[in-house]
């Protein structure tokens, strides 16, 4: 095992990688119907390989959690604006009586069982998973009126409750969203995800990797044109002004596509592609001939463009007001197949109106779309490509609100770098929604960034936390790691249940995003994300998870100021 420990201690980096790799192995791994799942699994593994004491930098845990919360914040952004209301407050309740349970189950801890003040302060920053406590602890340990060794000593026990408690506390909420509650209210996490999305969704259904709505209202058929017909003898564009929902996009003449004009004059025998809205490609052989498959080799190239309104003429105007004014010979052989605003998808109908700053999307030939554009609005790229000046400033302003300092009854309160990256990736999150042409992350880049930060931020909590905790428990045997695992999990059950049967937060989602978000629990939210497969959590999380930082921040000097116990003196000898 020697070389294993030199080889890990030589290159850190490949311990790191080594406990994603295994850890998502072991997360695989099924027992009946437990499942651990990869976020678990990475961390269990971490701690096993933290015990070679590999020397990780302790940024890159920062940074990986600073991308892995961006681009949560990013993806839940619009959902986070549109959710601030009066039902907000029921999980704002529900957030405070979690961080309020969590400090009696402290000190009822240090109470029942005689712990010293700094012991009392490291199990509420382990078992609460709130490393900000042994900050705002230590200094109101420094306060105390005790001697210097008294003071060295308890401020030494806060960092081995910490590390005793802090493995559990991070694993506990992964295990109760995950598995434990899911399993006792009988919620498939992943259907009940998808059910809040089609429901925020106006009722359409979200849509997975690789799937796409087969249900069209545009599509491209050819027919072979009959001299007995309508359209033998006319122009193309006077053949697209009686269509008006469809239009000639392609020729076939004597088994050649030839280019033409709109005033091409239909033959007898030509073959067209005809583009249009399903109805109208029904009633088309009236005015053709019979419909017929596409000739050998065939291509048509269409586009799907995504237009900005920016044009005060048609905003605020429905879509068969903007068919109207724009004239045939501008708008034929386009079409709108959607339409978001704020990043939601509006009923594409007649009725709809037209607000400044809607998306668009728009199908038809390059050119035919082009045209259109020019009344339109600009175009939003439809090229997966990150948007790297955004992503570098959202970044950076997330490490500088991160840096913002505050009192609060006296205690001094730093937002921290994760608080300030979730908020800037809200922020361009919602920003991108409103302004599709700015803050471009592209969603396979989002995911990576969220799946990969999280995985390496779980990996080195459990190797840096590792070595430590083991010695911890051997030197303060079994009691302190069961009292942080009560600490850990009555809290949230506890409050679960309140909040679902009083505060009647009824939503499974929700109602988990409160347990994760209130205990302040990132790899439990992470866990969750897994599960859900989606960003329906994320609102939740996002309000509840910011009022518990702030108030399990100032628990510290509050478990030292109501621990009346000083560390005895013979434990300073």
């Amino acid at each position: 095992m020697e070389w294993i420990r030199n080889f890990f201690q030589a290159e850190p980096l490949a311990g790191l990688f080594t406990s994603l790799a295994l850890g998502y192995l072991v997360g695989k791994l099924r027992i009946g119907k437990f499942v651990l799942g990869g976020i678990a699994g990475t961390l269990l593994v971490g701690v096993l390989i933290g015990q070679f004491d590999i020397p990780v930098d302790a940024s890159i845990e920062t940074i990986a959690f600073a991308l892995f919360i961006y681009a949560v914040g990013y993806q839940g952004g619009p959902q986070f604006i549109r959710s601030l209301n009066l039902q907000s407050l029921n999980q704002l309740t529900s957030a405070f009586l979690m961080t309020f349970v969590g400090l009696m189950c402290v000190l009822g801890a240090a109470w029942w069982f005689d712990l010293d003040r700094g012991t009392a302060a490291g199990l509420a920053a382990g078992g609460l998973t709130q490393s900000a406590i042994i900050g705002t602890a230590d200094a109101a340990i420094a306060r105390l009126d005790v001697s210097p060794a008294a003071i060295k000593t308890m401020q030494t026990n806060v960092a081995v409750g910490y590390a005793v408690c802090y493995i559990f506390g991070s694993l506990g909420p992964i295990i109760v969203v995950s598995w434990l509650l899911p399993m006792i209210m009988r919620w498939d996490v992943r259907k009940e995800a998808l059910a809040l999305a089609k429901e925020r969704a106006g009722g359409n259904a979200e849509l997975e990797s690789g799937q796409f709505n087969g249900v069209q209202r545009v599509s491209t058929r050819f027919f072979q044109v009959d001299s007995a017909r309508q359209a033998t003898g006319r122009t193309v564009l006077e053949i697209d002004k009686e269509l008006s929902t469809a239009a000639v996009v392609a020729i076939v003449r004597s088994g050649k596509a030839i280019d033409f004009t709109e005033e091409e004059i239909l033959q007898d025998g030509d073959i067209v592609a005809v583009i249009g809205e399903i109805p109208t490609l029904k009633q088309s052989p009236a005015h053709f001939g019979p419909e017929v498959e596409a000739p050998p080799g065939m291509q048509v190239v269409e586009e799907n463009r995504e237009l900005i309104m920016n044009s005060g003429e048609f905003a605020e105007r429905t879509m068969a007001e903007l068919s109207e004014l724009l004239p045939i010979e501008t708008r034929h052989g386009v079409f709108v197949t959607g339409v978001k605003r704020w990043g939601q998808a509006m009923p594409c109908s007649p009725e709809l109106k037209f607000h400044k700053g809607d998306a668009l999307s728009l199908v038809g030939r390059p050119e035919d779309v082009g045209r259109v554009a020019r009344h339109i609005g600009p175009s939003v790229s439809a090229a997966a490509v990150t948007d790297f000046v955004f992503f570098g400033v959202g970044m950076t302003l997330g490490f500088l609100i991160g840096m913002i300092e505050f009192k609060l009854v006296g205690v001094p309160v730093t937002i921290g770098s994760g608080v300030g990256c979730l908020l800037s990736g809200l922020f361009f999150g919602w920003l991108r929604s409103v302004h599709p042409r700015f803050a471009a992350l592209p969603s396979g880049a989002s995911n990576f960034l969220r799946d990969f930060g999280l995985a390496v931020f779980v990996a080195l909590v459990g190797i840096t936390a590792a070595p430590q905790a083991f010695t911890s428990i051997k030197e303060n045997g079994m009691t302190l790691l069961l009292l942080g695992a009560s600490v850990t999990l009555i809290p949230q059950i506890v409050v679960f249940f309140f909040s679902y049967y009083i505060l009647r937060i009824r939503s499974p989602i929700v109602a988990l995003a409160c347990v994760v978000g209130g205990r302040s629990a990132n790899p439990g939210f992470a866990a969750l994300l897994e599960k859900a497969g989606n960003s329906t959590p994320v609102a939740t999380f996002t309000i509840t998870y910011a009022l518990a930082n702030i108030f399990l921040t100032i628990w510290g000097p509050i478990v030292v100021g109501f621990v009346g116990k000083n560390v005895p003196m013979e434990h300073l000898r």
